[in-house]
């Protein structure tokens, strides 16, 4: 299957994306540690039956940012607009801020949404979170590093915290995934801020409208108050269903490949 790329406009900045297939959009929206190529292998096994498309948001990956005030949304719905190429609503995979982004797009215009797949998805207006103890000391140890102007420091520690999950052994996912992972992340460390994303009413009080179908995917290596928040999330919402990922943390696209994609096509399939 032919994968073809393409550069969306939304307001003054020019995305980077890409599509394969036809039929029903799947779109991707990655994690802030990330840019579109942690999606990859969902993307090639999809495509064969998928309209999947996937982007680097700004700062990410081949997305410059540019200094305009902007909305993750709206930049999110560009690229539907431009690339779905079907009168089907889209189902939105999202992971960590790409599954904040997807929930915004869906209380923002849910006749363009058919259902949101989550994976250990922020949400605006969430309750404050108490990290506990290793938590707490790979924030501080990755703070001092960036103040130090250590980034590859930094990006250590953040695949320690990610990657591998705050209560296991560092390099604990190891090979092709963490060079990914320090590849992508290399690029959102080593790029400027600028610009100033419009932040939407917060979701969290909202999440009742949301009337389509959420699956809610959580490792149970994850951070743990973001593994209590997805269960909060999951009970919250009308068509809420929350899974558990044994041995995987933030990442399970990146680090069980295999597995997430057979949950994934699962899901979809459910979705129809």
């Amino acid at each position: 299957m032919q994968t073809m790329r393409e550069i969306v406009t939304s307001g003054t900045a020019r995305i980077a994306a890409e599509w394969a297939g036809d039929g029903q959009p799947i779109l991707f929206l990655h994690a802030n540690v990330a840019d579109r190529r942690m999606w990859s292998h969902q993307f090639n096994a999809l495509a064969s039956s998928y309209r999947v498309i996937a982007f680097d948001r700004r700062g990410f990956g081949e997305t410059s940012m540019v200094d305009e005030t902007y909305s993750q949304t709206d930049d999110l719905f560009a690229v539907l607009d431009q690339l779905a190429d079907s009168d089907k609503p889209a189902i939105l995979v999202g992971c960590s801020r790409g599954g904040s982004i997807a929930i915004d797009a869906a209380l923002a215009s849910q006749d363009q949404i058919a259902a949101l797949v989550l994976v250990a998805p922020g949400v605006g207006g969430a309750p404050a979170a108490t990290p506990i103890t290793a938590v707490q000391r790979l924030l501080e140890a990755t703070e001092l590093a960036r103040k130090s102007g250590d980034l590859n420091k930094v990006n250590q520690l953040q695949a320690a915290l990610w990657l591998d999950g705050p209560q296991s052994d560092e390099g604990r996912v190891s090979g092709k995934a963490r060079d990914l992972f320090l590849a992508m992340n290399a690029i959102a460390l080593a790029t400027p801020s600028l610009g100033r994303a419009v932040e939407p009413e917060p979701a969290w009080e909202r999440l009742d409208q949301i009337a389509v179908p959420v699956r809610i995917l959580c490792g149970n290596l994850d951070i743990p108050h973001i593994q209590t928040r997805c269960a909060q999330l999951a009970a919250r919402l009308p068509k809420g269903q929350l899974e558990i990922l044994t041995s995987a943390a933030h990442l399970p696209s990146l680090e069980q490949p295999e597995h997430f994609t057979e949950w994934l096509l699962k899901i979809l399939a459910d979705c129809q």
